[in-house]
């Protein structure tokens, strides 16, 4: 009698056991993320979440650069921020300043390297000797003080517009190299 008393209890409890899994494999599937970007499955675990974040690199007393952005998710372990509606100012001598904007942007804060990102409207990089740059797509290197991209990129000013894949420039010294695909056209200055 004792035998078949705890048999049927074992009995009991695994199938119970059984249904209580089956709802904990429901529920997690059911609220389980969906196929969209991957950085706004790991912004829910980021360590903070910040309304404003601002970051300035100086050299001594000089400003060499500032990151602003609208609002930013912060992750300790990978020594990164993922940033939203990101403004990028570079300071330069004698009160020269290139300022670019992004919708979306990733910083490295243990190499102060970052990455600016515009799904819509390209990223517009104003110099002061009267050229702009136009790409999607926008990396800072700072080891080598250097901006970088892969993408699709397009130089406009004094009458001419350069279009090619890939960059490598810098910033202070306005010496910019389209990497591939080189096309050159001649506009006429309005």
């Amino acid at each position: 009698m004792w035998e078949i008393f705890a048999r049927r209890t074992l009995l009991s409890l695994s199938v119970l056991l059984t249904i209580f899994l089956g709802y904990l494999l429901f529920r997690n599937a059911a609220s389980a993320p969906s196929s969209g970007p991957l950085s706004s499955v790991s912004i829910e675990e980021a360590d903070a979440k910040l309304g404003e974040f601002t970051f300035t690199q100086s050299k001594g007393e000089t400003v060499e650069w500032q990151i602003r952005a609208k609002q930013a998710r912060l992750f300790e372990q990978e020594k990164r921020a993922v940033l939203r509606e990101v403004v990028l100012t570079f300071y330069g001598g004698a009160g020269d300043e290139v300022t670019v904007q992004g919708e979306e942007g990733t910083f490295n804060t243990a190499t102060k390297d970052f990455v600016l990102a515009n799904q819509k409207a390209p990223i517009v990089v104003q110099t002061r000797s009267g050229y702009t740059i136009y790409t999607n797509r926008l990396e800072w290197i700072e080891a080598v003080q250097e901006i970088r991209t892969a993408a699709p990129v397009r130089i406009v000013g004094h009458g001419l517009e350069i279009r090619g894949q890939g960059l490598m420039g810098r910033i202070p010294s306005e010496e910019f190299e389209i990497l591939q695909d080189v096309h050159v056209d001649l506009v006429s200055a309005s």
